[in-house]
């Protein structure tokens, strides 16, 4: 049963969306195209974000000079200190962007956090869990994912 939420197919497309980072840069997510890209909607706040930091953290640093990466969206109201001390106290170093709070992104319904979307290399969004991942259930998910065949009668 393991990633039956991620199993779910979704269709929306990742490539314009525009990211803010904790200094205040913008980027758009279509400059990370070509990897696997998990992105993880979390909260300061919120304990099962916390427990599932260490896991995205080993899958980030596993995988970014590859075929993967986590880019991390704190969706929360939060001040960029407090922030940045948090992200040093528990030792995260994966690209980390800034949202106000929202139930709804570019990438699809973010009922509540912690809540992941998988984006395809080709810019695709893929699957979604709500509630915490861990490095081997992304690893298992890529490792058996096949694009969805659509035939034409």
């Amino acid at each position: 049963m393991l990633l039956v939420m991620l199993a779910i197919p979704l269709t929306a497309s990742a490539v314009d969306m525009p990211l803010q980072d904790i200094h205040g840069n913008r980027v758009n997510i279509s400059s990370y195209q070509g990897k696997w890209l998990v992105v993880n909607y979390w909260a300061t706040w919120c304990p099962p974000c916390i427990i599932e930091m260490p896991e995205l953290q080993s899958f980030h640093d596993a995988h970014v000079d590859n075929d993967a990466m986590v880019l991390g969206i704190n969706n929360e109201l939060i001040g960029k200190q407090r922030l940045q001390d948090f992200l040093e106290d528990y030792f995260i170093t994966y690209p980390i962007f800034t949202s106000k709070p929202a139930q709804q992104s570019e990438l699809g319904l973010i009922p509540g956090l912690p809540t992941t979307f998988l984006v395809s290399p080709q810019g695709d969004v893929v699957a979604r869990q709500v509630g915490p991942v861990t490095r081997d259930m992304i690893e298992q998910f890529i490792q058996n994912w096949q694009p969805q065949l659509t035939t034409s009668q």
